[in-house]
């Protein structure tokens, strides 16, 4: 008896080693990181920031992420099967470009898989002050071909007057193997301190180029105009885009053509320094206003021979080439007799990628008060000279106006009815807040207590206890069904995810990966399955099991491989809405047919 007691405590010991090793090793398998290439990035460093399992799990809840900016997710799967050892990896890509420098903490991401939450290391990464990047890639770290797609900004001039038209230009160097497409999430510059205008090529040509001795495509896709304000050095902001760049690789699919892998690439022209000097000191006129260019200067009168009370115009105009929305017209100077209204200003300026040109006018009205002669004097007009780098001044000729005597008493009566007029007009305007009648309510009021109102609300929360205690019951029974529970969640997060889906038709990962998870999370709330269990050929089993026609268990099962091929392969808009569509029709079958 003793030895028999021995054995069944020896079998017990060992049955309970084996179950745990068996619960070990089912949740011991999972492995849920979230990685960095390193620990440091500059301001202006693209970081590339992986949610890496080793498991197909559900319900992937990224983390709130401030002070970045956050592109993605870029899902990528992996599945290997060597010599009957298999191995599988999901990688959430994410990439962020930082708004600050400092220390941050990224918080763990969740995922959910056979019913229990999973949570991924936190990371902490420091952002440093920007660096000065010329050509700066922003490829991921694991890019073998990124090297060769560059965004580079060409200057111009690095060291201009104030004032002095700067032009950059924006060209995409690359590999003429690899293509680039898909540009989206353009951030334009912003320059502080400059007088800018951004210019997009709208039908870019890719031609020969070469850079640094190699040769490349090159793409002029932008422009900007600018205009420095002030002396000293500054610094222009990078242009930047996303683009999802194909690379060649060394496979061919089954026809012989050549496999391309898709990435998504962020690309800058970096940051650029430039150092801008100050209008020299020596010979600048105590009239200069801050014109830089080449210019004409014109004061011109509408009519020299006129009576008191009538008017003319003086236009005062420059024209040329140069920084014509950055200085102000000189004023004209006037005898006493004349009087002379506020200018209107008007300007034929167009801005192109080279600099601003036309010419800008302040149109002067002058009614003379008297007769006489009088002279307007010469106006003076100085600029600095960009090819001389010297300042030059253009002076008008006195124009000498000859006033008759005219009817002043007609314009003057006119003149006293208009302004008695326009006093009324002002004074109503005034008072016209004013009520104009008046509403008058009693002083005296019911009180309250002994009132109707108050009998209600001191009574109601009594009478409110039965329905609560009803409502409480009713919540913990529905929080016992565990199994209803995790239907109801199931079939809202398809609902959810198909909505989703519906939400991104023009964004072929994201619309794939939404309508994945709503054909998963349809089928658990309808068979009451777990993903891990979702085999074809289970599912179909299940499906045809109840009662759900053998046509549509087809087209759903080839509706969630399409999901599986498509993030990965060129699919059109008709391909995506085709999908949908097909996925509506097919869930709308299914829920009619299972039983």
């Amino acid at each position: 008896r003793k030895r028999l007691v021995i054995c069944y405590k020896n079998a017990m010991k060992n049955y309970l080693i084996l179950l745990f090793i068996c619960f070990q090793s089912v949740f011991a398998q999972v492995k849920f990181d979230a990685k960095l290439s390193k620990n440091s990035y500059a301001l202006n460093e693209k970081i590339e920031l992986s949610f890496v399992m080793n498991i197909d799990a559900d319900n992937f809840l990224p983390p709130r992420i401030a002070n970045f900016d956050v592109d993605g997710p870029i899902i990528f799967i992996e599945g290997y099967d060597i010599n009957g050892k298999k191995s599988f990896v999901k990688t959430y890509k994410y990439y962020l470009i930082p708004k600050k420098t400092g220390d941050f903490v990224i918080a763990p991401a969740e995922i959910e898989f056979r019913g229990k939450i999973f949570k991924s290391n936190p990371i902490k990464v420091k952002i440093t002050p920007a660096i000065n990047q010329q050509n700066n890639t922003y490829a991921s770290s694991n890019a073998k071909s990124g090297d060769g797609v560059f965004l580079v900004a060409e200057l111009s001039n690095s060291n201009p007057y104030v004032n002095e038209p700067i032009k950059v230009t924006y060209k995409l160097y690359f590999d003429p193997r690899v293509v680039v497409g898909n540009i989206s999430n353009i951030k334009k510059p912003k320059n502080n301190g400059f007088w800018s205008q951004f210019f997009e090529n709208k039908m870019p040509q890719a031609v020969d180029g070469n850079y640094k001795g190699k040769n490349y495509a090159v793409v002029d896709l932008a422009s900007t105009i600018l205009y420095p304000l002030e002396a000293g050095k500054k610094t222009i902001e990078p242009y930047s885009f996303d683009a999802k760049v194909e690379f060649p690789t060394n496979a061919v699919d089954f026809f012989g053509e050549q496999v391309y892998t898709v990435k998504l690439q962020k690309l800058s022209s970096g940051l650029q320094n430039i150092t801008v000097k100050p209008l020299p000191e020596n010979g600048k006129p105590t009239d200069f206003s801050g014109a830089v260019g080449k210019f004409n200067f014109n004061v011109t009168p509408s009519k020299t021979t006129l009576k008191t009370g009538e008017s003319l115009d003086l236009n005062v105009s420059v024209s040329g080439n140069g920084n014509l929305k950055l200085f102000q017209l000189p004023k004209p100077i006037v005898d006493n007799s004349l009087e002379m209204y506020d200018p209107e200003h008007k300007e034929n300026v167009s801005t192109t990628a080279t600099g601003m040109s036309g010419n800008n006018i302040d149109k002067y009205t002058i009614i003379p008060q008297e007769k006489g002669n009088f002279t307007i004097k010469p106006i003076r007009f100085s600029y600095f000279d960009l090819e001389t780098k010297s300042y030059k001044t253009i002076s008008s000729s006195p124009i000498v106006l000859n006033v008759a005597q005219g009817d002043n008493v007609a314009i003057s009566q006119n003149s006293n009815a208009n302004n008695t007029t326009k006093n009324q007009n002002k004074i109503a305007k005034t008072f016209a807040f004013i009520k104009q009648k008046t509403k008058l309510t009693s002083i005296n009021s019911d009180d309250f207590l002994g009132s109707g109102m108050f009998y209600s609300l001191l009574f109601l929360p009594f009478l409110a206890i039965p329905l609560l205690i009803v409502v409480r019951k009713r919540k913990e029974a529905q929080n016992a069904d565990f199994v209803g529970n995790k239907i109801k969640k199931s079939d809202a997060l398809a609902k959810k995810y198909l909505s989703e889906a519906k939400n991104n038709l023009n964004n072929k990962e994201l619309f794939y990966v939404a309508l994945e998870k709503s054909l998963h999370n349809f089928l658990k709330a309808k068979l009451n399955i777990e993903t891990s269990e979702m085999s074809k050929d289970k599912v179909s089993e299940i499906l045809l099991s109840r009662n759900a026609n053998q046509e549509t268990v087809v087209e759903f099962t080839k509706l969630t491989e399409n999901c599986e091929l498509a993030r990965y392969a060129p699919t059109s808009n008709v391909a995506i809405n085709t999908d949908y569509s097909k996925a509506v029709e097919i869930i709308s079958s299914l829920e009619k047919q299972i039983k």
